[in-house]
């Protein structure tokens, strides 16, 4: 049974009764040509209303879409060659994040991202996309292996957060984001990130430092939860609404601040409703940033992620 969120129930409603019309006409000897084709006028201008002024819980609920496209999907359609490695040579192998090397365009690049199941027993294997200490030192050990080979990296962020519990704690969580966000400021090689669905506190940022950041046109990028907020800020997660229109946590908003480079379309209905076409529209821009990012040299690239986060700080300064 397919996901149905709040906002879409009106237009699935309508569609039931045009299938339902359909269905009537091909039975019977009645010809309902007439009122189909109003109905089906109707839903486009509904589908147009509803899907082009999307409020922020409306982009949360669809960047958390159950049948939205994961990190492997993206790569199977875009990448050749994918060749994916477990372990971060400390402890074990988390597979809330995948990483390996694959071909982009003929060219040798490292995919590291985060990674949810697709059903129950996925999840609990992928820890529903919250990933341990190992997982990002498993990351972290993949963009030094780029820099040595002088391999661009990719990341695709789709997480609610890294996993809080006491074992990752014990194991060093804070530890692991923060060495990630101190070493990605300083890798030699091209940084593209691109947030696909949620992008949700540290544990989003530990993959999130780049020299260009993109985001899916549904997805979100926080610092908290709109659920976490609101318990922090009106003692009740029931408020987690408000908290999504005040944190200013999707594209939209945070392409005005400027935390981001460019916003990704998707399909009407979101990225779940056609992934070739999803892919499609992601390859365009990816591959635009790699052949702009490509052209520096290692201290131009530098300066420039350097001037790109210093930017970020003072903008949000001065608001």
């Amino acid at each position: 049974m397919k996901q149905v969120l709040e906002f879409e129930k009106p237009i699935v409603n309508l569609k039931e009764k045009i299938a339902e019309l359909k269905r009537f006409t091909k039975d019977s000897e009645i010809d309902l040509s007439e009122e189909i084709s109003t109905l089906e006028k109707r839903l486009a201008v509904l589908e147009a209303d509803i899907y082009g002024n999307l409020k922020p819980w409306d982009r949360v609920q669809l960047a958390r879409h159950a049948e939205r496209p994961t990190t492997l999907d993206y790569i199977d359609k875009l990448f050749e060659d994918f060749i994916e490695f477990h372990g971060d040579r400390l402890f074990g192998d988390d597979e809330a994040i995948v990483a390996g090397i694959a071909y982009y365009k003929d060219k040798p690049v490292t995919v590291i991202g985060h990674q949810r199941g697709k059903d129950t027993k996925e999840n609990i294997r992928r820890n529903f996309g919250m990933p341990h200490p190992e997982g990002y030192r498993k990351a972290l050990r993949h963009m030094k292996q780029a820099e040595k080979f002088s391999r661009p990296i990719i990341c695709f962020i789709d997480t609610k957060g890294a996993y809080p519990g006491k074992a990752a704690e014990e194991r060093g969580q804070s530890e692991a984001i923060a060495r990630n966000l101190m070493e990605m400021a300083g890798l030699t090689v091209p940084v593209i990130c691109i947030v696909i669905g949620e992008g949700g506190s540290g544990g989003a940022l530990a993959l999130g430092v780049g020299d260009q950041i993109h985001m899916l046109e549904n997805s979100t990028y926080s610092v908290i939860s709109p659920e976490g907020a609101a318990s922090i800020l009106w003692k009740d997660s029931a408020y987690a609404q408000r908290a999504a229109e005040t944190m200013k946590i999707t594209a939209y908003d945070l392409k005005k601040l400027n935390v981001i480079d460019n916003i990704i379309p998707e399909p009407k209905g979101g990225a779940h409703r056609d992934l070739d076409q999803q892919a499609a529209y992601l390859d365009e821009v990816l591959e635009k940033s790699l052949q702009s990012l490509m052209q520096y040299s290692v201290d131009q690239l530098l300066e420039q992620r350097w001037e790109k986060y210093k930017q970020i700080g003072e903008y949000k300064t001065v608001q």
